[in-house]
């Protein structure tokens, strides 16, 4: 980081879209919300067996097919 500067000045910024990126310290940033959770869902067998041909055909796990998938999803009902 190669300046600082106050909270509220830093708002500012912000708020008129301007490029914050030199007051920002990168080597101390983490993403947010990305620690995995674990879920578990039921879901028919039928729906296993269509998973895991989809899987199969692009070559990924069930597991990465369902987080890919939902990944798609969500972003395209965020956008809405």
């Amino acid at each position: 980081m190669d300046k600082s500067l106050p909270a509220e000045d830093l708002d500012r910024l912000f708020d008129s879209v301007e490029d914050m990126s030199e007051y920002i310290d990168h080597d101390s940033t983490r993403p947010l919300n990305l620690e995995p959770k674990r879920v578990s869902v039921d879901v028919p067998a039928w729906m296993v067996q269509a998973i895991d041909r989809q899987a199969d055909k692009i070559g990924v796990s069930r597991q990465a097919f369902i987080k890919f998938t939902l990944h798609e999803k969500l972003e395209t009902l965020r956008k809405c």
